[in-house]
């Protein structure tokens, strides 16, 4: 009866939700003490439901219980118990489940760290928050049902799908269900602070934390998801611009922005309506890609479900809770306008024209992803929209933003002195103009785009290098890096160590897809690959033709890759392993395809591939700032600092 009791448990948590939604609202709409302080209670009551029917749906694939449906759909008796264990969020059903639990431990931890901020405020929060959660909880109910019986039970199951057969599954989901999820946090703020009227600095303050934690989770997320496909797929990408990449890189974009955003509202109180409309627009491209993802309008490799009705549902709870979200924003609007002025020359400037940059950048990878939809419903054919629009334009957006990242730091807020900023900078610009003869030389001959990619990462990296020497040197010990300060640094030299990796790898990489016979070899660049033939390999629950394939660099073997074609024991989808010789400045990565003629040739395909970990390092880099930043004390103040006299100087001191 454990499966009956998992939903019966689900069933529980949605009347909480429902009581959470409702209870905590009413209070902090009354004044009343009573029904405000019921929030925290309800919150914590709900994950403990929702964790019992996680833990049991885990129990059911680790016991191999096929009468349970999704797990007949998703395990077999041969599959792997580590394997068993991440096939729970496999799916859709239990992707959903897993969705709704981290769901419910960022309510209670907002619930149990919250504890310092105004009662009827955080009870607001967490009215918002369970009205969000009201919904994935009655999709999973009425939809999405993880426990459905199987019957009869079958002796064996379906297995779990065998792309998701690798270790990136086990962490990527998770991580990135915490960035998606995340965001609802700022939007609870965001609404809470809508429906209260309390628009000042704080209630940004004490969301940044949030936002920061969120935004480093889906940074990490992301980079996961990426790492994960150019090391399983075969294709020796990093990137495709596949929908569901997109999906959740709309999010990312505006999650930037609105990082960037609540650092200026709560330092100076301008852009108060970019900040609110950042903060409903993020989670509302979470549940976007949700949809995406999940309602079969899409075709992607990483799509969980193609059921209209479970797409429709998502649909009607984005509606209500964008429209929703703005109906409130447009009524409490009169409010909102207000904020310190700036100049033209000023860090809130830089900080503006990066909020417009990654807004249209979010806009434009949405429009690119829904474009083929819109076609199709105008009868005008299901046109592809693909990465010659999106690298094209990306990067035109980008650019900007890349070349006015050193400035931001040197520039003081409302008044900046653009003259001092280019002289403080003025290392970091000599150093990046003289690396592009230096590695066109040094490069023999490196392509243009690779040359202006260490050229911009010099740019950046040395702006941010300066900026951290001059605090150093200006600023006493206890106020040169608050952990926000920190982060920045951190994020920023992200930044460059990921436009380097960007740029170079896809200037440089060489791909040869060949007909190798055993014995035969090629070279590319400093390295030899010689194929040694293909043998026969058994796994736990797959049986793989595993080639070898011994790389030299003159007379040093480098690696010996074992790249294979997996035959797994349910189905008849083959899967391709690639094998990777990882290095900070290359990886060499060959990847199987199919035999040809008798002789024990086979299609080999081959890729050099300049610089393309820095990809990942610096994307984690962006991430640790994230989670840095996230750690300041100051974020956990009730009261907000003074702000300046009208008219006084701001100096870096007060950044």
């Amino acid at each position: 009866m454990l499966p009956e009791l998992g939903q019966f448990a689900l069933i529980l948590a949605l009347l909480l939700a429902l009581l959470q939604c409702v209870l905590p609202l009413v209070g902090a709409q009354l004044g009343n003490r009573a029904l405000i302080a019921t929030g925290r209670p309800i919150a914590a009551g709900q994950l403990v439901f929702v964790a019992i029917a996680y833990a049991i749906l885990t129990y059911a694939f680790l016991a191999q219980d096929f009468s349970v449906a999704y797990v007949a759909q998703n395990s077999n008796l041969l599959l792997p118990w580590y394997y068993r264990f991440s096939a729970v969020w496999g799916a859709h059903e239990g992707s959903l489940l897993l969705w709704v639990l981290i769901l419910n431990l960022w309510i209670v931890a907002v619930a149990a760290f919250s504890r310092h901020l105004p009662e009827d405020f955080i009870a607001r929060v967490l009215g918002v928050l369970g009205f969000v959660s009201v919904g994935f909880l009655a999709f999973t109910v009425l939809t999405s049902n993880p426990f459905a019986r199987e019957l009869p039970v079958p002796p064996d199951g379906m297995d779990l799908n065998p792309v998701l057969q690798d270790p990136g599954l086990i962490i990527h989901p998770p991580m990135l269900y915490m960035g998606y999820v995340g965001f609802s946090i700022a939007f609870a703020f965001a609404l809470a602070a809508l429906l209260g009227g309390k628009l000042d600095r704080e209630w940004v303050r004490w969301s940044r934390p949030w936002t920061n934690v969120a935004w480093g989770f889906l940074t990490l997320g992301i980079a996961l998801g990426s790492w994960w496909a150019y090391s399983v797929l075969g294709w020796g990408g990093w990137w495709f611009w596949d929908p569901v990449e997109n999906a959740s890189f709309m999010p990312w974009l505006v999650g930037t922005a609105l990082i960037h955003s609540q650092a200026v509202t709560e330092k100076r109180g301008s852009f108060r309506a970019w900040t609110l409309l950042l903060a409903i627009f993020a989670f509302s491209l979470s549940l976007l890609g949700t949809f995406l993802v999940r309602s079969g309008v899409i075709t992607s490799v990483h799509s969980f479900a193609s059921d209209p009705g479970r797409g429709t549902f998502i649909l009607a709870f984005l509606a209500v809770t964008v429209g929703g979200s703005l109906l409130i924003y447009a009524l409490r609007a009169p409010k909102i306008a207000g904020g310190e002025p700036f100049a033209a020359v000023s860090r809130e400037t830089t900080l503006l024209v990066n909020n417009l940059m990654f807004a249209c950048a979010a806009a434009m990878v949405l429009l690119g992803t829904l474009y083929p939809l819109i076609g199709e419903a105008l009868g005008l054919g299901r046109v592809s929209v693909g990465p010659p629009y999106f690298g094209l334009m990306f990067v035109l957006l980008m650019l900007p933003v890349v070349l006015l990242v050193p400035f931001g730091p040197f520039l003081n807020w409302r008044q900046g002195d653009i003259g001092a900023a280019l002289r403080s900078l003025r290392p970091a610009l000599i150093l990046a103009v003289l690396a592009m003869p230096a590695a066109w030389l040094l490069g023999d001959g490196l392509p243009a785009k690779a040359i202006a990619g260490l050229a911009l990462a010099i740019w950046v990296g040395a702006g941010i290098v300066l900026f951290a020497i001059a605090r150093w040197r200006r600023l006493p010990a206890g106020r040169r890096y608050t952990p926000e300060m920190f982060g920045m640094i951190l994020a920023h030299l992200g930044i460059a160590v990921f436009v380097a990796g960007v740029l170079v790898t896809e200037a440089t990489s060489i791909e040869k897809d060949l007909r190798m016979a055993p014995g035969e070899s090629v070279t590319i660049r400093e390295a030899t690959f010689r194929f040694d033939g293909v043998g026969h390999q058994e796994g736990p629950n797959f049986s793989a033709d595993q080639g070898t394939v011994t790389v030299t660099a003159g007379d040093r073997t480098i690696a010996v890759l074992h790249p294979q074609k997996r035959q797994y024991s349910q189905g008849t989808q083959v899967q391709t392993e690639a094998a990777i010789q990882a290095g900070v400045f290359r990886d060499l990565y060959v990847a199987l395809g199919e035999p040809l003629g008798t002789d024990g040739a086979w299609a080999v395909r081959v890729y050099h591939k300049p610089f393309i970990r820095w990809i990942w390092v610096g994307a984690l880099l962006m991430m640790l700032g994230g989670f840095v930043a996230a750690g300041d004390r100051r974020f956990r103040a009730v009261r907000a600092a003074r702000p300046a006299a009208p008219g006084a100087a701001v100096t870096e001191a007060q950044a």
